[in-house]
């Protein structure tokens, strides 16, 4: 389990948001709890990000078609990672067969600093516009993203 926590002024760290507050109920009090702790990068600005893909993987119509018998599936997972390899954002890798294929890079916090995310945040807004979003401007896509995650 990973809990988003805040350090108080008083030096005691208490729970992110409501979300995280409901998390932590599971816990007793005076319960011993074991943690890694790291500092994180903006957090807002990460629910930002996948909020843009939210706006994007909403709109995208993948084409119908079948693998092996069965239909195949829109899939958010998938779209997050094509999204960061159309942005530039991937690492060769090879399978057991040999095949040589991009695997996404990491956006978690402890693998990307501030400055690189907003590179990859940039990026892949512009292959969500590019690819998807054909009709909007970049300023279309922030104004709709802004008001879901609340930032106006």
């Amino acid at each position: 389990m990973e809990l988003l926590l805040v350090k108080t002024p008083q030096g005691a760290f208490i729970p992110f948001d409501d979300d995280q507050v409901e998390a932590c109920k599971r816990f007793k009090v005076g319960a011993t709890v074991k943690a890694n702790v790291s500092a994180m990068r903006n957090y807002r600005f990460h629910r930002k990000f996948f909020a843009m893909l939210d706006v994007g993987f909403d709109a995208w119509e993948p084409p119908e078609a079948e693998h092996r018998g069965l239909p195949v599936q829109k899939n958010k997972e998938r779209f997050r990672k094509d999204c960061i390899i159309a942005a530039g954002f991937y690492e060769p890798v090879a399978n057991i067969n040999g095949d040589v294929r991009a695997e996404a890079k990491s956006i978690s916090f402890a693998s990307m600093d501030d400055a690189e995310f907003e590179r990859v945040y940039s990026a892949v807004a512009n292959v969500i516009l590019q690819r998807v979003l054909r009709n909007y401007a970049r300023a279309d896509l922030d104004s709709v993203v802004d008001k879901m995650v609340g930032f106006l």
